[in-house]
C-alpha cells in the first residue's frame, strides 16, 4: 500500500471516523496544511522551505439520564490505520466525562460542499514567484541606501473537512499570508518596522515597504528623549487592530452575564445596547469580507464560554458587534444564548472598524499640531479584565510630530490603556485599510483598521526597548 493510499484523503478519512463511530453522535474534522516561507537577514535570504501537514479531531457525543457528554481528541499526521483506535479513544473520554454543560442538538440541515470531495488545496514557494525579484531589487536598494533588511514572508493553505452523524458536509480553503519587513540602520540604534497580510502575495510591495521604512529610518536620525505622560497619539491600523482583536477576545457573553468583564453591566447583564464609543464606529465581522474571507461556519475544536463543539457547522453571518458607537453583539454561543437572552453570534475570524474617516495616516500627521506617531505595539498584556485596562510597549519608532511634520524619533515606552476606553476617547478615526496586528500576527492576521487619534494616550513609563 502506497503512503498516500495509508494516509487516506482527508473526506475519505472523515467518512470512515463517522463509519467507525459508535456513539450517540458524532463530529469529525480533518485539517490539511501546506506552507511556505522565506526568511531574510541583513539584505539577503538565509532560509526557505515548505511543509505539509493534517491533523484530526473527533468530537464524540454520548446520551445519558443526566444529560449528553463529550469527548473529544486531536492528533496530528493521521493515518487510516489510526483511525479506530481515535475514535474509540474519544467515546471513551465521552463516557469517563460528566454531562456537558454546552450540550444541544449537533447542527444539521446545511447543504453539502460542492468540493467536499475533492483534493485539499495547497501553497508551494511559487506562491512568492512575483515577489522574490521585487524583494531582491528592494534588498539591492538598501544596500545602496545605507541600511539592513531583515523578515519573513510566510503563506499557508488550510483545507477543513467537517463532517457529523447529523449529516453535515462541509469544507473550507483558508489562505493566509503574512509579510513582515524590518529595517536597521549598520550601527542597529535605529530600526523600523512595517507588515501587512495577503491571500496570495500578488498585493504585496516590497519596494514600497521599504521605502517608506527608510523614511521613518531617516526620521530617527534625531532623537528626543520625553518622559512618560499623556501625549496626543497617532495608532496607526496595526496598533489598532492588536488592541481591538483583544477586545474582541474579551468580547463573550456569558463571561459578561456572569459580571466578570468590561461589558458587564453593574448590577446584572450585560452593555448590549449601550453607547460605548464617543465617534460613529462599526466594528462587525463578515466571512465574505472582500480581501478578508474566513470560514462560513463554525469550525470548534473544543469548547470554552466563545466555542461550543455542538456548534460544528453552525453558518456564520455578517455580524455588528459595535455599531454607530452603540455596543450590539458579543460573541454567543448557541448555550451562551440560551443563558444570557442575547442572540447566538459565534466568533468570526476577521475583525474590521468603520469610522467614516477618508483621511489617510499621513493626512493626519498633517492635521497635528503635536503629538506621538506610534509604529507598532508589542508584548501586550492584560492587568485588570473589568476594566480590560491592557499593558504593553511600543516598538520600532515612535515619532514627534510638530506643526503637521515629523520632527524626530522619541525614546520608547510602555502604554497602560484600555482599548474599550479608547474607543470613547478616540477624536478622529481615519480611512480603513487593510492591516496585521503585529502582536497576534502568529493568531489572527485578518483585519481592517483606520489609524486613531487618542487625544490623551496614557504613556505610564519610558521604557529602553527600541
Amino acid at each position: 500500500m502506497s503512503r498516500s493510499a495509508r494516509a487516506g484523503a482527508p473526506h475519505e478519512i472523515v467518512e470512515r471516523a463517522l463509519e467507525l463511530s459508535r456513539a450517540d453522535g458524532c463530529v469529525v474534522i480533518a485539517s490539511e496544511r501546506s506552507s511556505a516561507n522565506l526568511r531574510w537577514a541583513g539584505n539577503a535570504l538565509t532560509t526557505n522551505g515548505v511543509t505539509r501537514g493534517r491533523s484530526l479531531t473527533v468530537i464524540a457525543t454520548v446520551d445519558g439520564a443526566q444529560g449528553t457528554a463529550s469527548g473529544v481528541v486531536s492528533r496530528s499526521a493521521v493515518t487510516v490505520a489510526d483511525l479506530e483506535p481515535l475514535v474509540r479513544e474519544a467515546e471513551a473520554a465521552a463516557r469517563a466525562a460528566g454531562p456537558a454543560e454546552d450540550a444541544g442538538p449537533l447542527v444539521s440541515g446545511a447543504a453539502p460542499s460542492p468540493d467536499f470531495t475533492d483534493a485539499p488545496a495547497e501553497t508551494s514557494s511559487a506562491v512568492f514567484d512575483s515577489f522574490a525579484p521585487a524583494l531582491g531589487e528592494s534588498f539591492k536598494r538598501a544596500r545602496d541606501g545605507g541600511r539592513e533588511l531583515y523578515g519573513f514572508a510566510f503563506h499557508e493553505v488550510v483545507s477543513s473537512y467537517l463532517g457529523s452523524s447529523t449529516g453535515l458536509r462541509l469544507r473550507h480553503d483558508q489562505p493566509t499570508g503574512t509579510l513582515e519587513l524590518n529595517a536597521k540602520s549598520p550601527d542597529r540604534t535605529r530600526s523600523a518596522w512595517a507588515g501587512l497580510s495577503t491571500r496570495d502575495f500578488r498585493d504585496t510591495d516590497p519596494l514600497a515597504m521599504d521605502a517608506e521604512l527608510a523614511t521613518r529610518l531617516g526620521w530617527a536620525e534625531r532623537r528626543v528623549e520625553l518622559p512618560a505622560g499623556r501625549y496626543e497619539t497617532l495608532l496607526p491600523p496595526t496598533a489598532v487592530a492588536d488592541l481591538l482583536v483583544y477586545q474582541q477576545w474579551s468580547a463573550v457573553a456569558r463571561d459578561a452575564a456572569e459580571g466578570r468583564t468590561v461589558f458587564s453591566r453593574p448590577g446584572g447583564g450585560t452593555l448590549v445596547g449601550s453607547k460605548i464609543a464617543g465617534l460613529p464606529l462599526t466594528l462587525r465581522s463578515d466571512p465574505g469580507a472582500p480581501g478578508l474571507e474566513c470560514a462560513p461556519f463554525v469550525l470548534a475544536h473544543a469548547s470554552g464560554d466563545d466555542a461550543s463543539v455542538f456548534d460544528n457547522g453552525l453558518p456564520l453571518e455578517p455580524t455588528d458587534w459595535i455599531r454607530d458607537g452603540e455596543l450590539r453583539r458579543l460573541v454567543t454561543t448557541r448555550y451562551g444564548a440560551g443563558l444570557t437572552g442575547l442572540p447566538v453570534a459565534p466568533g468570526i475570524d476577521n475583525l474590521i472598524l468603520d469610522g467614516g474617516g477618508a483621511r489617510s495616516l499621513e493626512e493626519m500627521v498633517a492635521g497635528t499640531e503635536r503629538g506621538l506617531l506610534l509604529t507598532c505595539l508589542w508584548y501586550i498584556r492584560e492587568v485588570d479584565p473589568a476594566t480590560l485596562l491592557l499593558t504593553g510597549l511600543t516598538r520600532d519608532g515612535v515619532y514627534l510630530v510638530e506643526n503637521g511634520e515629523v520632527t524626530g524619533e522619541v525614546n520608547n515606552f510602555r502604554f497602560n490603556e484600555s482599548p474599550v476606553d479608547l474607543l470613547a476617547r478616540a477624536a478622529e478615526a481615519g480611512r480603513t485599510e487593510r492591516t496585521l496586528p503585529r502582536e497576534w500576527s502568529d493568531y489572527f492576521t485578518r483585519a481592517a483598521m483606520p489609524a486613531l487619534r487618542i487625544p490623551d494616550f496614557n504613556m505610564s513609563s519610558v521604557s529602553p526597548g527600541v
